[in-house]
């Protein structure tokens, strides 16, 4: 599933239930966690305020209580014998309105009736909201406390969110460090002992591109239309 259409998809829950605290994500694309550097989607998070936490890998214990109602709702849902996408997927919503609204789980309240704030989280979301309170600066104060490491290559460049960045010739074969300096907006490319090499315009960090996930879709193009 494309990236921009799981953002819609959190969009439409925010508005319903409203924004969250934080998120409980998965490693892996367009979510994250594995790279060193965040996504897009990942930054787009940062920027409306939500704290994110990645599951570690191959530990579905972290997560226990989805991990155990996927299981259920596929059994429930009898996924099996659902002839298209459609069916399975109000077939599982029905399992889920039935486990939270209607089951007795504490002291003979639904979970819905025992715990009331769930209904929303008291942190109104719209559209409209988000075009006019995300936060570029938010998301740049997480992106700084990221440190990537890459390796040099044999014409003396690394790659950085996609795009080849020239380093030093006489770097070949050496790891170099890359973080980002909010009050520049420049990538600072340093040795792995600290010494700076060179900053490089921070491109990809910019509220337009994030908002819309095309943090490192031109540089992705290039490289395709190199590679044909």
């Amino acid at each position: 599933m494309p990236a921009e259409q799981i953002q819609e998809y959190f969009r439409t829950w925010f508005e319903r239930w409203g924004l969250p605290e934080g998120m409980r994500l998965d490693n892996g694309f367009p979510w994250g966690g594995w790279f060193d550097l965040p996504t897009s989607f990942t930054m787009w998070l940062y920027g409306l305020d939500l704290k994110v936490h990645f599951n570690p890998p191959a530990t579905p214990e972290e997560n226990g209580v989805i991990e155990r109602f996927n299981g259920l709702g596929q059994r429930w849902a009898e996924v099996g014998r659902c002839v298209s996408v459609a069916q399975l997927q109000e077939q599982l919503n029905e399992v889920d309105e039935i486990q939270r609204e209607h089951m007795p789980s504490i002291q003979g309240k639904s979970r819905m009736q025992a715990y009331t704030a769930v209904r929303h989280s008291g942190r109104p979301y719209s559209r409209q909201w988000e075009e006019e309170n995300w936060s570029l600066e938010k998301a740049e104060d997480v992106l700084e406390t990221y440190r990537a490491k890459r390796k040099v290559g044999s014409q003396g460049r690394i790659s950085l969110y996609y795009r080849p960045v020239y380093v030093s010739e006489r770097q070949r074969g050496s790891e170099v460090h890359i973080q980002y300096d909010r009050g520049s907006k420049m990538w600072v490319i340093s040795t792995a002992a600290g010494a700076v090499l060179r900053t490089v315009p921070a491109i990809e960090v910019t509220r337009e591109k994030i908002m819309t996930l095309t943090m490192y879709e031109e540089a992705k193009e290039k490289r395709r239309g190199n590679a044909g």
